[in-house]
């Protein structure tokens, strides 16, 4: 991989960009962003990779899975999250070349106006917005659903949705710093959960439980590998079976474009960001594929205790499988992992909501009053106003918090795959205007062999996923207002929002010519060192864990 210092020459020598003193001062002036009060470079090298791998691993793998299950069966299910899978991985990468030479704040939405036009910049950042703020409600629902299991009153799930508001809030007002310790702790916790679960779920399918009962792919045959959504016979039932699953599996993996909202406050971004970018094999390998493969080895998919909609923690397929196990403690013990997960991705949503609406300021997309930060560079209002939609969990009080978190599930998913479009659409022209202009991509702090044609595959999944989102309720006697609602909302939203911005704004499509590759380029230079050699035995170890899978799956490490 070539050096910052390499592509700098390159750059000077093949565009003669002009990198001058006043470079920081065009930033400031592009960013309208006050010099002195603005957001601090806060999150470490440990606090990045643990963003990445675990920090948005949540209720949608531990919970969300159960619905997924049910309507997909285990080969369904497997196959939804190995497509959704590819299509996160096709993102990453094309986000991942551009954040990595611009971690500039506001992310994505900032690259958007410098790589498409402003009224893009304008729809994805409010979109983006919306999406981290329906998550959170989602999040603190399902955290209710969790404590049911171990107390039934559900009448008082309002305290326990309380508790871990305050606990989220709190966090978050303390700082990026605080947020960065707080996740690492939080996504140790979950990474640690999820690989236990699958080495006791290796362990329980091959007999090793207290009943000695070995499953195999029993499950597999019996009740079968597909499941017949709403009884409807043949192929087509299995193809319908299979596609609900699809929109559920984008709700898990919603969230691994957090570390393009971090770039903003990350230290030393041009070393940590790439490594971070390709920690997502970890997560969507081992995590994500590996995890709804043991599910569907120790659970059927006609398990009653499957389905959100009944509310009650039990909907958890791993709870399920080791309660089947005859396990007494253990499921206990797993449910408060789970729980912790639950607020951990709150946490992370309240800090991408708030970083959002800062971002939709700094592009003056919104107004200047949420750029205000303090002096350690907490963009207070926009997390006072991004915590203040989190009430909305408390929906879940009368209407059951397994549906509450269905509705909201719906909705980021399909906000989120917009999201995804959005970078992909904006990879596609940043590949356009680095063409255009003679720049090697071979000489970024991050690029990969695959583009345009990711780009490409990645933007057409998601608009076609999120077109079929809620096309069960066109069946015959299947029609649910809330459903359609929750699917489209988003959907309908997109391009109004675009062609409404395109009116007001008439901001011209930027050439391919006239694209900005250097704005900002100085400052990033100076904010980039070579990372310190590990001063004992367990930094050491700790640099070997969070680099050896990507070694074995990235050339260009």
């Amino acid at each position: 991989m070539a050096s910052t210092s390499d592509f700098s020459v390159y750059y000077e020598k093949n565009t003669n960009a002009k990198i001058s003193a006043d470079t920081n001062s065009a930033i400031v002036e592009t960013a309208g962003v006050v010099p002195e009060k603005t957001l601090h470079r806060q999150l470490k090298n440990r606090h990045i990779a643990m963003i990445s791998i675990g920090g948005v691993i949540g209720t949608g793998l531990f919970l969300g899975t159960g619905n997924a299950l049910e309507n997909g069966g285990p080969l369904g299910l497997l196959l939804g999250y190995v497509v959704v899978g590819t299509i996160c991985y096709s993102v990453m990468v094309s986000l991942g070349e551009m954040i990595t030479f611009l971690p500039i704040p506001g992310g994505h939405i900032k690259l958007a106006e410098r790589f498409v036009d402003g009224a893009f910049s304008f729809t994805m950042g409010w979109n983006y917005w919306y999406n981290w703020t329906i998550i959170l409600p989602a999040e603190l629902s399902a955290a209710s659903v969790l404590v049911n299991f171990w107390d039934k009153n559900t009448k008082i799930n309002w305290v326990w949705i309380l508790v871990c508001l305050v606990v989220v809030v709190f966090i978050n007002f303390l700082g990026a710093g605080a947020y960065g310790e707080a996740e690492f702790i939080f996504a140790s916790i979950k990474v640690l959960t999820i690989t236990g679960l699958i080495i006791i779920g290796i362990i329980l399918d091959l007999g090793g439980g207290p009943d000695h009962d070995r499953l195999g792919f029993r499950f597999w045959k019996d009740p079968g590998p597909f499941v017949q959504y709403r009884g409807i016979p043949g192929a087509k039932g299995r193809f319908l079976g299979w596609w609900a699953v699809m929109t559920q599996a984008a709700f898990s993996f919603i969230g691994a474009e957090i570390v393009a909202v971090a770039a903003g406050e990350a230290k030393n971004p041009r070393r940590n960001l790439p490594k971070a970018i390709r920690r997502v094999y970890v997560r969507i390998v081992l995590f994500y594929i590996g995890g709804v493969f043991i599910i569907g080895l120790l659970v059927p998919s006609n398990d009653p205790g499957l389905g959100l909609g009944k509310g009650t923690a039990s909907a958890s397929p791993f709870v399920i499988a080791i309660k089947r196990s005859g396990i007494k403690i253990l499921p206990h013990i797993i449910n408060a992992c789970l729980l912790t997960s639950a607020w951990s991705a709150a946490s992370s949503d309240m800090y991408a909501s708030s970083r959002a609406l800062y971002g939709l300021a700094v592009a003056r997309n919104a107004p200047a009053v949420f750029k205000r930060t303090t002096r350690n560079g907490l963009p207070w209002v926009a997390l006072l106003c991004s915590a203040a939609f989190s009430f909305l969990a408390f929906m879940s009080v009368s209407s059951g918090s397994g549906k509450v978190f269905s509705w909201f599930a719906n909705m980021t998913a399909v906000a989120g795959l917009l999201t995804w479009f959005g970078i992909s659409v904006t990879y596609i022209r940043f590949y356009a205007g680095a063409k255009a202009q003679g720049i090697d991509r071979r000489t970024l702090p991050y690029y990969s062999n695959l583009q345009p044609f990711a780009a490409w595959y990645a933007a057409i999944s998601c608009l076609l996923i999120s077109l079929f989102s809620g096309w069960s309720v066109f069946l015959k006697n299947n029609w649910d207002t809330a459903t359609f609602v929750t699917n489209y909302l988003p959907l309908i939203g997109f391009p109004i929002l675009y062609i409404g911005a395109k009116i007001v704004k008439r901001t011209p499509v930027v050439s391919a010519s006239r694209m900005d590759f250097h704005t900002g380029l100085a400052e990033i230079e100076a904010e980039t060192y070579d990372e310190p050699p590990p001063k004992n035995k367990l930094e050491a170890f700790w640099q070997w864990l969070v680099c050896v899978f990507p070694v074995l799956f990235d050339s260009t490490v």
